[in-house]
């Protein structure tokens, strides 16, 4: 696998330190952060050396069994390494970079072994400046073929990890799931790792969430079981992925872990951030901030991460307007986008979106799950609903037709909750959340007084393109007053 960029000017460029951050927005998906955050490890990694500027190289030991060399220059940007991945940059550049950052086993006096050398002496000769580097539009590619019998040689990795997990899947129906709340009970950790050598990363992290599942309450069983058939319904369309239509067959490949690079048409609109919060993922934070799209009807999600005591980027104030263009990425990942630039600084009062029924976000969400049926929820403003104590909860009742959203358990236990009905006061307000099968997880509430059109919430296949919220087109949502926005997270 063979990345490269631009490399003018390289004589005059200082030495360059990428911060986790800036390394995870190199990132072209989920699966390729969270193998960068297991590769960043300084056992896994020799040869290990760097030159200024921005030039790492090493060796990784993964833990598959390959032995894997990389380099990766940050002011190109260009990344070299001979690991099965298609994704640029992979989980071994990204994590080198997060290695060089953190300054662990980086010898900077030391000589590039032969393998970097080459690659950084024909980059430096330019286009057409070496063998093993053929240029296409100044850009260095792979050989395809080579490439091919990778992509297939790691196919055939996946596919024992899915046959494997397919196995353990059975044991566990077939021994009955009262063992797996028990203290110590290690299937899933161990088999989470097979996943990973497995080179399946999205099967590992699904996996893991299985763990939590025994932890959540009463019920947790059929929860559980529900959880490992989307599991084996994963493994069998990937063992049939090649009869799957070509959009279903991507989506596979993304849930298992293999998503490649995605960028679409780029948009400038004015961005009202609907919400924001926190995580952690490892070692980093992980925020997620929802943004609307005022021109396009677009509702999309913006992802940064920060390591340990730094804070993630994009700290954009709820209920805040943003000039900028944002990518959207294609494909399993269409509701996620990257900032591509920010104009003005973020401004207020600005309109909420228009919102929909508690039947039309039920109806989006069940379009999206046509597409993939791994997916957990769906984003929807709810207009006109109103918070109500249940047996088990909280609820949310449309006011018009007494149709309620359950508010999903995790959100019971927030702060949040208690904003919302007081907020709304018993009366009926507009939300912002995601809803799923376990019902709806409130974000964010208009105040009393902001009013929303009413517009149809559009799925997948309507609206004005993927991962539309209610409305569409020029002028959406503009209902008057400001956007009076509460945060609930």
């Amino acid at each position: 696998m063979l990345f490269n960029g631009g490399d003018q000017g390289r004589a005059a460029a200082p030495a360059v330190r990428l911060t986790a951050e800036q390394v995870m927005a190199l990132a072209p998906d989920d699966a390729s952060r969270a193998a960068a955050r297991r590769l960043a490890s300084a056992r896994l990694w020799s040869e290990v050396g760097a030159a200024d500027p921005g030039v790492l190289w090493g060796r990784c030991e993964d833990t598959v069994g390959g032995s894997w060399h990389t380099v990766a220059d940050s002011v190109g940007p260009a990344y070299l390494c001979d690991c099965p991945s298609r994704t640029s940059p992979c989980g071994h550049a990204l994590g080198l970079l997060l290695l060089g950052g953190s300054g662990d086993a980086v010898a900077r006096d030391r000589p590039p072994p032969f393998w970097a050398a080459e690659w950084l002496e024909a980059r430096r000769r330019g286009p057409g400046g070496g063998a093993g580097s053929p240029k296409a539009g100044g850009r260095t590619v792979a050989d395809p073929e080579a490439a091919a019998r990778r992509a297939e040689r790691r196919a055939e990795r996946v596919t024992g990890g899915v046959m494997e997990l397919e196995q353990r899947l059975a044991d566990l129906l077939r021994g009955g799931l009262a063992a797996a709340d028990r203290p110590g009970y290690a299937l899933w950790e161990e088999t989470a790792a097979r996943m990973v050598d497995a080179q399946a990363p999205g099967l590992a992290s699904r996996v893991r969430g299985l763990e939590g599942v025994t932890a959540s309450g009463p019920d947790w069983p059929v929860r559980l079981l529900e959880e490992c058939a989307l599991l084996h319904l994963l493994d069998s369309a990937w063992l049939r992925r090649e009869q799957l239509p070509a959009p279903l067959a991507a989506t596979v490949r993304t849930r298992v872990g293999l998503t490649a690079s995605a960028g679409g048409t780029p948009v400038r609109d004015d961005w009202l951030v609907l919400a924001r919060y926190d995580t952690p993922d490892g070692k980093l934070t992980a925020r997620r901030t929802w943004l609307y799209g005022r021109r396009s009807g677009r509702t999309t999600l913006l992802l940064s991460f920060g390591a340990a005591g730094r804070p993630p980027a994009y700290a954009f104030p709820v209920g805040a307007s943003v000039d900028a263009v944002l990518a959207p990425h294609s494909g399993g990942g269409r509701l996620r986008s990257d900032l591509v630039e920010r104009y003005d600084p973020p401004s207020r009062a600005v309109p909420p979106p228009p919102g929909g029924s508690v039947t039309e976000a039920t109806e989006a969400y069940g379009r999206a799950l046509r597409d993939d049926p791994w997916l957990d929820s769906w984003p929807a403003v709810l207009r006109e609903v109103i918070p109500v104590p249940s047996k088990d909860g909280w609820q949310l009742v449309g006011a018009s037709d007494g149709l309620a959203l359950p508010v999903v358990p995790a959100a019971l236990s927030r702060p949040g909750l208690w904003k919302l009905v007081a907020v709304a006061g018993g009366g009926p307000v507009s939300v912002f959340g995601e809803c799923g099968h376990r019902g709806f997880d409130p974000l964010a509430i208009w105040a009393t007084g902001t009013t929303t059109e009413t517009h149809t919430v559009p799925g997948p296949d309507t609206g004005s393109g993927p991962g539309s919220v209610p409305g569409s087109g020029p002028g959406a949502g503009n209902g008057t007053g400001g956007s009076g926005i509460v945060s609930l997270v």
